[in-house]
C-alpha cells in the first residue's frame, strides 16, 4: 500500500470517526429515551398486572372459587403477565419476538430437560387443585419426610406449611403429588392416643376410674365418642396404658396439652406413682 492510499484510508477514518462522535449525542439521546420510556412502560405495566390480578382475586372469591386455585391462578396469571411485559419492553429494543419463540421451540427439548423439576411441580400443582387431597387451612403430614403443619398457600410450583411451632415449610407440589399425605381436617374430628405409664404397684382399676374422669371432665373432649383407657404394653419399668379419646380439629392441640397435665395431677392425687425407666440387675456370686 503506498503512502497516497495509507492517507486516503487515513482521511477517510478520521472522517467516520467525525461523523460518528457528531451522531454520538443525538444517538445517546435517542438511546436514554428509549430507557427511559422502557422505565414508564415497566412501572405502568406493574400497575396494570397489578390491577389484572385485583380484578381476577376478587371474581373467583364472588364466585367462592377455592382457596388454593385463587393463589394457585394467581401465581399463575402473575408469571405469564410478567413475562409477556419483558417481551414487550424488549421488542422495543430491536428484540424480534418471532425470532424468540423460534429459538425456544428449537430448543425445547434441552430446555425441557433443563426445566423438567419446575414442568413437574407445575404439573403435580395442578393435580392437588383438580383432585383436592387438601385445600388451604387443612392440617396435614407427608408421610415420607414427616413434615406437619397447616397448609397455608398452594403456589404455582411450591406449597407451604405452617408448622404447630411457627415455622413454615416449603414442600414442592410435584412431591405431594407423587406421596402419602394424611389429612387431619377432612373428618373435622380427630382420635388423641396419650401414653401413660404407672408403676406395678399400683391398680390398674383405680388408675382407670381417675384417668377416665379427666376426660369427662374436659368440656373439648367429644363425649359422643369412644373414650377408653386400656393397658398397651407390660413394659420393663411399668404398665404402659394408653388414653384415647377424641376431639374437634381446632380444638385438638389445646386439648392434647390440657389432659396431659390434668393427667399428671390426678395420678399425683390418687398416689399413683410414674415410674422412672429402671433396670433390676442380679449379681451372682461364684463360690
Amino acid at each position: 500500500m503506498g503512502i497516497e492510499q495509507i492517507a486516503v484510508a487515513s482521511k477517510e477514518i478520521d472522517g467516520l470517526l467525525q461523523r460518528y462522535a457528531q451522531e454520538l449525542p443525538d444517538r445517546m439521546l435517542r438511546f436514554g429515551v428509549r430507557v427511559l420510556l422502557a422505565l414508564v412502560f415497566l412501572l405502568i405495566g406493574i400497575q396494570i398486572i397489578k390491577l389484572v390480578r385485583r380484578i381476577v382475586r376478587r371474581s373467583l372469591k364472588k364466585n367462592n372459587a377455592d382457596v388454593g386455585v385463587i393463589q394457585f391462578l394467581d401465581s399463575f396469571i402473575k408469571a405469564a403477565l410478567y413475562v409477556l411485559l419483558l417481551f414487550l419492553i424488549a421488542s422495543g429494543f430491536g428484540l424480534d419476538a418471532a425470532s424468540v419463540v423460534a429459538l425456544l421451540g428449537s430448543a425445547g427439548v434441552a430446555i425441557g430437560l433443563a426445566i423438567q423439576g419446575s414442568l413437574s411441580n407445575f404439573a403435580g400443582g395442578v393435580l392437588i387443585l383438580l383432585l383436592k387431597p387438601f385445600r388451604v387451612d387443612d392440617y396435614i403430614k407427608v408421610d415420607s419426610d414427616g413434615h406437619e403443619g397447616t397448609v397455608k398457600e398452594i403456589q404455582l410450583f411450591y406449597t407451604k406449611l405452617a408448622t404447630p411451632d411457627n415455622h413454615v415449610v416449603i414442600i414442592p407440589n410435584g412431591f405431594l403429588a407423587n406421596t402419602n399425605i394424611m389429612n387431619m381436617s377432612t373428618l373435622g374430628e380427630r382420635k388423641m392416643d396419650i401414653p401413660v405409664m404407672i408403676s406395678y404397684d399400683a391398680d390398674i382399676r383405680v388408675a382407670r376410674e381417675v384417668l377416665l374422669k379427666v376426660l369427662n371432665e374436659d368440656e373439648a373432649v367429644l363425649k359422643d365418642k369412644d373414650q377408653r383407657v386400656f393397658v398397651q404394653e407390660l413394659a420393663d419399668s411399668g404398665v404402659q396404658l394408653t388414653v384415647r379419646c377424641w376431639a374437634d380439629n381446632e380444638n385438638y392441640w389445646e386439648c392434647k396439652w390440657r389432659i396431659t397435665e390434668q393427667i399428671k395431677y390426678a395420678l399425683d392425687e390418687a398416689e399413683i406413682s410414674i415410674p422412672y425407666p429402671q433396670m433390676d440387675v442380679h449379681i451372682e456370686q461364684s463360690d
